[in-house]
């Protein structure tokens, strides 16, 4: 079995929705499936701010709107369906402890199932291991 590693730091939906769709697919495909979310990705995996995610949000407003319409429109799952799917199917879904800090979350704003990533280990045990580390 193949080991994945997908670390996500941005909360833009566009990335988080390819980060969440990679590991999706990668672990239907039979591999081990871990995701980091860290920097700015730790939104992605909190609570409310997961619902709030935009495409594209620095482009002007039409645009980043077209785009969200588009999704929409195509009945894409949504990155919170995304990340339930994730977890039900057997991902390891972890949050970076420092970026929780920084930005003043606690473990209860995070998604059932998001674990926080035990720095002491995360590198050696997930990174160094993994056959494939991919980066969103």
């Amino acid at each position: 079995m193949k080991k994945v590693s997908v670390m996500c730091f941005h909360d833009e939906l566009c990335q988080v929705f390819n980060a969440l769709m990679t590991a999706l697919s990668l672990l239907r495909s039979g591999s081990d499936v871990t995701v980091f979310f860290g920097s700015r990705g730790i939104n992605a995996v909190h609570k409310q701010k997961i619902k709030e995610l935009k495409c594209m949000p620095d482009a002007p407003k039409e645009i980043s709107d077209a785009v969200m319409k588009k999704m929409e429109e195509m009945a894409l799952p949504t990155a919170e369906d995304l990340l339930t799917m994730l977890l039900a199917e057997g991902a390891l879904v972890l949050a970076c402890p420092l970026n929780r800090d920084v930005f003043g979350f606690k473990d209860w704003d995070f998604v059932e199932g998001v674990k926080i990533a035990d720095p002491s280990t995360y590198y050696t045990e997930i990174v160094m291991k993994a056959d494939m580390n991919l980066t969103f």
